[in-house]
């Protein structure tokens, strides 16, 4: 690699690739785009089976970092000793205990080991570290940058906001140079508990619309009276709780029984199985199709299918919720109208009787009436599917978002440099 290629940033995630992270190839995708120069660090090997066409795309080199410190000792033990030897490891240590006396977890110590490795093995070209999610990535991002005497950055986006404890968030806003987020609900929360301001920018994903075929002409008229032609709803996301899929459920159960209709659910997730008993139990074992996870150009493909998407979201027992999903904006490419909640960062995207409608989360009653009218009205349907189109093109492209990340990472890169 020469001179000029060599990456200047260290970009570091939880895991690569991951095929629920979309935004997140999105943006090294962009960044490749724009020639900036980046390589991909990863606290975990990848567990998915396919990948996105995006992910075949994006070149720069990816390092895994040791996902259990016993499973490398030997990498573990030369980046420890070399840690001990540098200028910034007084500047680690007290960070470090302080941050153990509080959580005195294998997790904090395994983030300390992964940092040291990190430390040793990044390129001396590297200037700058950018850090995907404030809990567990950042503090192997905060721990490395104080080893090696760099500024770094953080993108915010749900759960890391909002099960994170205050005083962890509080300090990395204060070490780091920057951050963004992607909701105006984690905007507030991290500016509440920031150092100053401006310290974190409000900065929607977006959606790389050349990455998506255009919407179908025309939809189908599908109106649920045909047994042999139901209405077909689609719903895409990892089973987890703060998804709301157990309301779907509950609300397709008390559908009318003379409305015909089919669901599809794309996605894995640790509570995947209890679902499916859930449908059976509900007795809509035969109208629900579990796919599984799917490499976008599938996940498409079934939007393109279906009538109309619904995503339940609600607040999880720990705190955990959603930001803005990916999959909203990824059915508005394709102008499907939207039932979701008002909710997170749904509704910064989802007008209520513009481009979709909203319920509120957990009204199971209020979700199954709004699917059975929009079942029944596929006008009605095409017209909120057709203006979550055009709010997408016109308010929420990725490109200005990529551009001004660029723009920061090259900044603070330049930065150490001048």
């Amino acid at each position: 690699m020469s001179e000029a290629n060599e990456p200047r940033i260290a970009i570091a995630m939880k895991g690569y690739p991951r095929l629920s992270e979309t935004f997140i190839a999105q943006e090294l995708l962009g960044l490749q785009q724009r020639a900036l120069p980046f390589s991909i660090w990863s606290l975990r090997q990848p567990t998915d089976g396919a990948r996105h066409l995006m992910h075949k795309q994006i070149t720069a080199p990816v390092t895994y970092l040791p996902e259990y410190l016993h499973d490398e000792p030997g990498r573990v033990l030369r980046g420890i000793g070399r840690a001990l030897f540098r200028p910034g490891f007084l500047r680690l240590l007290p960070v470090f205990l302080r941050d153990l006396a509080r959580d005195p977890t294998r997790n904090r110590v395994r983030r300390f080991g992964q940092a040291c490795v990190m430390a040793r093995e990044l390129p001396g070209s590297i200037d700058h570290l950018h850090v995907h999610y404030l809990h567990t990535p950042a503090s192997v991002i905060r721990y490395t940058a104080l080893l090696r005497g760099l500024s770094w950055s953080f993108s915010a986006h749900a759960k890391d906001i909002w099960t994170t404890p205050d005083w962890e968030k509080r300090e990395k806003i204060a070490d780091a140079a920057w951050g963004v987020t992607c909701t105006r609900d984690g905007h507030a929360e991290l500016t509440r508990l920031a150092d100053r301001a401006d310290k974190v920018a409000l900065l929607y994903h977006g959606l790389d619309l050349a990455r998506f075929p255009a919407p179908p002409v025309a939809r189908s008229m599908r109106d649920g009276r045909d047994p042999a032609d139901p209405v077909r709803f689609i719903t895409i996301g990892r089973a987890v709780e703060k998804k709301g899929f157990d309301d779907l459920l509950a609300a397709l159960a008390a559908l009318p029984a003379a409305l015909h209709w089919r669901l599809t659910h794309i996605g894995g997730g640790e509570k995947l199985a209890a679902l499916k008993a859930l449908s059976a139990d509900l007795g809509l074992a035969e109208r629900v199709t579990w796919a599984g996870p799917k490499a976008q150009q599938d996940v498409i493909a079934a939007l393109r299918d279906a009538d109309l998407f619904v995503l339940p979201s609600k607040l999880a027992g720990d705190g955990d919720r959603d930001g803005l999903p990916n999959v909203v904006m990824e059915a508005a490419s394709q102008a499907l109208p939207i039932v979701a909640t008002d909710f997170a960062g749904i509704p910064e995207f989802v007008r209520e009787g513009v481009e979709g409608v909203l319920v509120a989360p957990g009204d199971r009653e209020a979700l199954a009436r709004q699917l059975a009218d929009l079942a029944s009205s596929p006008t009605r349907r095409g017209a909120l599917g057709e203006a979550a189109f055009q709010r997408l093109a016109q308010a929420f492209s990725a490109a200005a978002g990529l551009d001004r990340v660029q723009a920061m990472l090259l900044e603070a890169a330049n930065r150490r440099r001048s």
